[in-house]
């Protein structure tokens, strides 16, 4: 038990003993008094009626003062419902109403907030937030709807009804928004919504909730991706996975006028014959802890699909987590002796994994059989220049933002400052997704050793597996 759990059980106990031991003196008292009065008078049921009466007088008291303690509803900084109550409470709704809409509210500087004004003015910022939301709402004439606090700087909103009805009033919140602040505290927020027609399932509208923030906040909605039900998409990826039903395309990256490897892109194929991408699925395989079976299965059919070239590389991106995780280490070292296939591994994480000797290690063991190691995303994750500095690897990509001939330009210093420090350690640099005849110019400039893009060559498909 954890202490906090601990103190908390000490906490109700003390509780109960200074509310019950006042209420037990006075029946006490009473029964003493009676007995003393009336002694040659009683019968023998006083005295077993006087047990029972006590006993259940304090049984009675600690019952209420520990189911009190259960049932809290609003949480302590915002003055909303908690988590556990709003999911409960909109749980029952979706029972009733077949049309129903949430709307998720961020403050998205809450971290900020917190880093420059404190923590009690963060919590502050909270309950303003949602004060600010409810009179909004009550000047549009909605009121009593459920409003919770979810984490962080999180609020979900429910209402009946469609999100037709709603769209317009979270765009007007979002506008009306950025002339909030809470005293001289600059408050930033964003919205996002979604509602049954997405799913009736309480806990798949809130991760599409946060999924279509993200979006938004990345900007990637310059391609509506298809909407798959979450259920169905559950099942296209695991039956996908078990079947191994894979679509496979490479693209040649270049050192000089040589094709130096492919990168290798995957699709997922569902039993109806639809392709489903990354963006899709990758979080579904994280949610159902199929991450490493998903990459030994991708692994596997390149290995045995692919061509028996013995010059070519192949490089695929791998969790961390996977490459880290001994049962994916042992059978990737068996089935590359196997095979004598050359392979590049592409690992990028936002978190940075501390334990560098063992990583090292795990990297050594697999550069011994001929895998090559390559870190992305740098120059954007912070991890990514850490592994640069920490990390015995091969080769280091430079995020997709300093592709555009424009950004390679105006962030010339920081290119030439991570390919000197690649080459003290003896990296090769990789840049991918040049477009135009003037970025790969630039590129070669830098004297960036792997170009990708499709400038240089197109996607071209390697091997894709029958649905069965």
């Amino acid at each position: 038990m954890l202490l906090p759990q601990t103190k908390e059980r000490e906490y109700r106990f003390r509780l109960a003993l200074r509310m019950g031991l006042p209420i037990f003196g006075l029946i006490l008292a009473l029964l003493i008094h009676t007995f003393l009065e009336n002694s040659q008078t009683l019968q023998a049921s006083f005295y077993v009626e006087s047990l029972i009466l006590l006993v259940f007088s304090i049984y009675f008291i600690l019952y209420l003062i520990y189911n009190g303690f259960d049932v809290k509803i609003t949480d302590d900084v915002s003055k909303t419902f908690t988590r556990e109550y709003l999911f409960s409470y909109i749980k029952e709704k979706l029972k009733k109403e077949k049309d129903y809409t949430l709307i998720l509210m961020s403050v998205d500087n809450l971290d900020d907030i917190n880093s420059l004004y404190g923590i009690k003015n963060g919590d502050r910022v909270l309950k303003e937030v949602a004060i600010w939301i409810a009179e909004y709402l009550k000047a549009q004439k909605i009121e009593n709807f459920p409003l919770g606090h979810i984490k962080g700087g999180d609020f979900i909103i429910g209402f009946e009804g469609l999100k037709n009805e709603y769209t317009t009033i979270l765009e007007l919140m979002c506008l009306k928004s950025k002339e909030f602040k809470v005293d001289d505290i600059e408050v930033k927020l964003s919205g996002a919504i979604s509602d049954t027609n997405y799913s009736c399932e309480l806990d798949y509208i809130v991760e599409n909730l946060f999924e279509l923030q993200e979006q938004r906040k990345e900007l990637k909605k310059e391609i509506k991706p298809e909407v798959i039900n979450p259920n169905e998409l559950e099942f296209f990826v695991i039956d996908a996975i078990n079947k191994r039903a894979v679509s496979v395309m490479s693209q040649d990256v270049f050192e000089g006028d040589k094709v130096a490897f492919k990168e290798c892109f995957i699709k997922l194929k569902s039993s109806n014959g639809k392709l489903l991408y990354p963006k899709n699925y990758t979080k579904v395989i994280n949610k159902l802890g199929l991450v490493i079976e998903y990459d030994l299965m991708v692994l596997e059919e390149i290995v045995l699909q692919t061509s028996n070239d013995a010059d070519i590389i192949y490089a695929l991106g791998i969790s961390p987590t996977s490459l880290r995780n001994p049962k994916f280490l042992s059978s990737t070292k068996e089935l590359i002796k196997n095979s004598k296939k050359k392979i590049m591994f592409i690992l990028s994480e936002h978190e940075y994994y501390s334990h560098t000797k063992k990583y090292n290690s795990i990297i050594k063991t697999l550069k011994d059989i001929g895998v090559m190691i390559a870190i992305d995303k740098l120059g954007s994750y912070h991890t990514s220049f850490l592994y640069l500095k920490d990390l015995d690897i091969d080769v280091i990509r430079f995020d997709t933002q300093y592709s555009a001939y424009e950004k390679m330009k105006n962030n010339s210093a920081i290119l030439e400052g991570f390919k000197v420090m690649a080459t003290h350690k003896k990296i090769k640099t990789w840049i991918k997704n040049i477009e135009t005849s003037e970025a790969c110019e630039v590129a070669k400039k830098f004297d960036i050793d792997y170009l990708q893009g499709k400038y240089l060559s197109p996607l071209n498909p390697i091997y894709e597996s029958e649905v069965r």
